[in-house]
């Protein structure tokens, strides 16, 4: 079968995901003509929507950042805005030396500004090691540099192990001592860079986030889960003109000399004016490697951490659970649980949905960690249910439970990592008509995602000079000019 496209505004996204739909959304706003194409039996990507025990659940990520806007407004752009809600609660846990403790305020992704907070956490030595970093001369950061190397310089290990680990732990599921500050937390890596003092910069950022005074959560779920997020915008695609077609794995990627693109998807072939490649740097790597060999020799280098979900549902009668949405858990406790939510306390809907039925996550797996993840699925019921008894006694039988895999799921940020992404892009960039999105650039968040999204469809704007819709004023669409 061969389907060739002679609009000159025709442009294929590789790869379903929130990115890649994000990109299709956007180009389809902007008055091009979209196929987008999808190895899988489904859109969403690592956001899926799911049931236990007759409630819908997030089986993937579950709620997105707030403070950055792009996620939130592509939701209300598609026709969630009536759906979205805060957590209804913000409050969490940390459980460490053999205690679920309240999980302390004022740090920023697990760095302090002041002792205060700590006790109880950290030891007294681990309290008083962090008072040293007002006299310890300068350090230097450079280029870059792993947030658990730099933080432990200045503060003492005690605090990467047992607040800043368990917090990137949560995100990329990854290694603290060897994330990189730059690429994972910009925010602190400029604000360290501008002052001598490690705790004088997390308090120079909270000092510039109080005068900002933003308003609304910092977090934000959707009523039924996040995973409707990518079935709305691939309704929205649908609607707006574009074509969304599922178990259509690309095997070829090739730019002609008439400088259009000819995409091969099994016996299904496509000419293009341009290609978004959206999906892991792997595949990525693999379409890249015969039109730009170093882009993909970057790409394949991307290392990727693997984590399980397991989903548990209770019945509430006689359950008793400590307040607030849940707990992480920092790898030197010795734990096999990474951290735990308690889904029915943080989403309302989630509650409302049926008021007898609890249901809680617990997550494992970090990158590097391969044999929790060989168990079978009951084994990994048995040690959350254990691990879940021990911190915070709940013995009860779960009424059903499910574990949602996901083999390669987080891309890792290793110290360099903004470099790499820079050398694709410029790798990419010498091919007209090319662009590429998705976790493994900017960020593993879904606003970050959708970021990568659009700024792919704007150099795409640039590159296609020719095509006029592409490049016309971002409220256009193709219903007479609906805006955004």
């Amino acid at each position: 079968m061969s389907a060739t496209g002679t609009h000159s505004g025709h442009v294929v996204v590789v790869g379903a995901g929130i990115s890649g739909l994000a990109a299709a959304h956007r180009l389809l706003r902007r008055g091009a003509r979209v196929t987008v194409l999808e190895a899988s039996d489904r859109v969403g990507g690592k956001l899926l929507p799911g049931e236990i025990a007759g409630v819908r659940v997030d089986l993937g990520a579950e709620s997105m950042l707030a403070r950055r806007p792009e996620a939130v407004a592509l939701a209300r752009e598609v026709g969630l805005a009536e759906r979205l809600q805060p957590p209804a609660t913000a409050t969490a846990s940390i459980w460490t030396r053999g205690a679920l403790r309240p999980m302390p305020k004022g740090h920023v992704m697990g760095v302090p500004g002041t002792a205060a907070a700590l006790a109880g956490v950290l030891s007294d030595e681990g309290l008083a090691r962090i008072g040293r970093d007002a006299v310890l001369p300068r350090t230097e950061i450079g280029d870059d540099v792993a947030v658990g190397e730099y933080v432990a310089a200045r503060l003492g290990r005690e605090v990467v192990d047992r607040l800043v680990e368990p917090l990137l732990g949560g995100v990329y599921a990854g290694d603290a001592y060897r994330i990189s500050m730059r690429s994972a937390v910009p925010q602190l890596f400029h604000a360290a860079r501008a002052h001598d003092s490690l705790t004088e910069a997390v308090r120079d950022i909270q000092a510039r986030a109080e005068a900002d005074r933003r308003t609304g959560p910092v977090f934000m779920g959707i009523e039924g889960g996040v995973g409707r997020l990518p079935l709305a915008v691939a309704d929205s695609v649908r609607a707006l003109g574009g074509d969304v077609l599922c178990r259509t794995p690309v095997t070829g990627l090739r730019r002609e000399a008439s400088g259009r693109w000819r995409v091969t998807a099994g016996e299904r072939v496509l000419d293009a004016d341009a290609v978004i490649v959206a999906v892991p740097a792997p595949a990525a790597a693999a379409l890249l490697s015969a039109e730009s060999p170093e882009a993909a020799a970057e790409l394949a280098a991307v290392e990727y951490a693997s984590m399980a979900l397991i989903t548990l549902a209770y019945r509430r009668t006689g359950l008793a659970l400590p307040e607030g949405s849940g707990f992480l858990v920092p790898p030197v406790d010795g734990r096999t649980i990474k951290a735990s939510t308690f889904a029915s306390r943080k989403w309302g809907w989630i509650a409302d949905e049926d008021p007898d039925v609890v249901v809680l996550r617990t997550s494992v797996g970090r990158h590097g960690e391969t044999e929790v993840l060989r168990r079978e699925d009951a084994e990994l019921v048995d040690v959350s249910r254990h691990d879940l008894r021990e911190a915070t006694g709940l013995d009860a039988k779960p009424l059903e439970t499910r574990v949602t895999r996901w083999t390669d799921g987080l891309p890792q940020y290793p110290v360099g990592h903004h470099a790499r992404v820079a050398r694709v892009r410029e790798h990419v960039a010498r091919l007209p008509g090319l662009a590429v999105c998705g976790a493994q650039y900017d960020g593993v968040g879904i606003p970050a995602c959708v970021a990568s999204a659009h700024a792919a469809v704007d150099q795409l704007a640039g590159d296609l000079d020719g095509v006029r819709k592409l490049t016309a004023d971002p409220v256009q669409s193709l219903h007479g000019g609906a805006g955004e």
